[in-house]
């Protein structure tokens, strides 16, 4: 092999190496003798061979960093096993790659050590419903710690927080009896309410009742009122009628006699008549019965009757 084939394979060979394809969502740090000199963006970039060396080329894309179970203790000393998962990438290729030794042991450590932090401030009943709060700390907290090393945390979810089985067994106990307490409430609540609403209906039952009592009480008053007036307005234009009519008698009588009796005969002369038409009534009755007449009236009346009578009828007295 001649000189010149020889360099011209050697040329090939150094621009070739010097070709660095840096594909896109990644980045590549450039070092001069061991020392950072500048950081290679996606695309065709070219660096100084046997001079340059590329010593650190890595993703930009968000990744996902799964913690493994840990156990932890909360605030009232109960065991649970927590494991969570982190969304994170990286913002600064030059810190990621010079400030930190291994990155995601780093995280995953540094993300263990608050979770634990976290659970121990809290009970075990607020582990289940501070969950989103947890959360939001987490990533407050694994946010400020990771910029030193160009790292953007941009999501921490817990996924499982699971107590002892002892403690879920403990937990099931505990749900069960306030299941049963709330259930014995509500019954208590609905019999309560039941035996109210029975009440009102009796209550207003009553109420209906003694108003409709009252009502027709008025309305038997009312009646029996009404029934009095119109009888004493019978009584009144019989009363009116039966003066009339002994009146009308009396005129008569006098007319008969041409006025030579007084009225006062006349009348004397229609009672005497009324009680002999009641004596015969009650005469005519089969029960036994008693009359009780002044014997004084009679001949009074016998001497208003002959006053008023013709001759002829004198003479059949």
């Amino acid at each position: 092999m001649n000189p010149l084939m020889i360099v011209t394979v050697v040329g090939a060979f150094t621009l070739l190496s010097s070709v660095k394809i840096i594909q896109q969502g990644e980045e590549a740090l450039v070092a001069t003798f061991g020392r950072y000199k500048r950081k290679l963006q996606p695309g065709l970039n070219f660096i100084t061979p046997v001079v340059d060396s590329i010593v650190c080329r890595r993703s930009i894309k968000e990744q996902v960093l799964d913690i493994p179970p840990q156990e932890c203790i909360t605030r009232d000393n109960v065991l649970v096993t927590v494991d969570a998962v982190v969304y994170w990438r990286i913002v600064d290729m030059v810190k990621a790659h010079y400030k930190v030794e291994n990155l995601v042991e780093a995280m995953t450590n540094l993300v263990r050590t608050q979770i634990r932090n976290e659970i121990g401030n809290l009970e075990l009943d607020q582990t289940f419903t501070a969950r989103a709060k947890v959360n939001e700390v987490l990533l407050r907290d694994l946010d400020e710690a990771t910029d030193p090393w160009g790292v953007k945390v941009t999501r921490v979810e817990l996924r499982d927080i699971l107590p002892t089985r002892a403690v879920q067994d403990s937990m099931e106990l505990q749900m069960t009896a306030e299941r049963k307490k709330r259930a014995a409430i509500l019954t208590s609540e609905g019999e309560r309410e039941s035996a109210i609403n029975i009440a009102r209906g009796k209550a207003d039952a009553q109420l209906l009742e003694a108003e409709a009592n009252k009502k027709a009480t008025i309305l038997a008053a009312e009646a029996q009122q009404q029934s009095r007036i119109l009888r004493a307005e019978a009584e009144r234009q019989e009363r009116i009628l039966q003066s009339k009519g002994t009146a009308e008698a009396i005129r008569i009588l006098q007319e008969a006699s041409n006025n030579t009796i007084s009225a006062e005969s006349a009348l004397q002369y229609i009672l005497a008549l009324n009680y002999m038409q009641m004596a015969t009534t009650i005469g005519s009755s089969s029960s036994s019965k008693v009359i009780f007449l002044d014997p004084k009236a009679i001949p009074a009346a016998l001497e208003g009757i002959k006053s008023i009578l013709t001759p002829e009828t004198n003479m059949e007295l």
